[in-house]
């Protein structure tokens, strides 16, 4: 009997920890968020009619990363937690103090 090889990309899932998985994830999240704040921060500085919008849209791609880091850092797999929250809980919390600082920025403006 013949063996079949794994295609290319199961080969690779099995070969990454669940931590890495869960870092791809929330990264991904990340960037979209890290992107939307920008944009957002630049429209707010400017004080343009599209600031509001953006901002909000900021905040919703800012919760969509707390949620997925939250539900590994507050799970059941507590060395999964750890190696996440080393890994990504930095770069989170600086997000979250940008979000926060430009909401700061918009109340003065107003």
């Amino acid at each position: 009997m013949q063996q079949r090889a794994l295609p290319t990309h199961i080969r690779y899932m099995a070969s990454k920890s669940a931590a890495d998985l869960a870092i791809e994830e929330i990264t991904e999240l990340y960037s979209t968020a890290q992107d939307e704040f920008e944009i957002a921060m630049e429209e707010t500085e400017k004080m343009s009619v599209y600031a509001e919008g953006d901002r909000e849209a900021a905040k919703e791609e800012l919760e969509k990363v707390q949620t997925a880091y939250k539900k590994i850092v507050n799970g059941s797999d507590k060395q999964l937690a750890e190696e996440v929250s080393r890994r990504i809980g930095t770069r989170i919390r600086e997000l979250e103090n940008g979000v926060k600082r430009m909401e700061e920025i918009a109340m003065e403006h107003d």
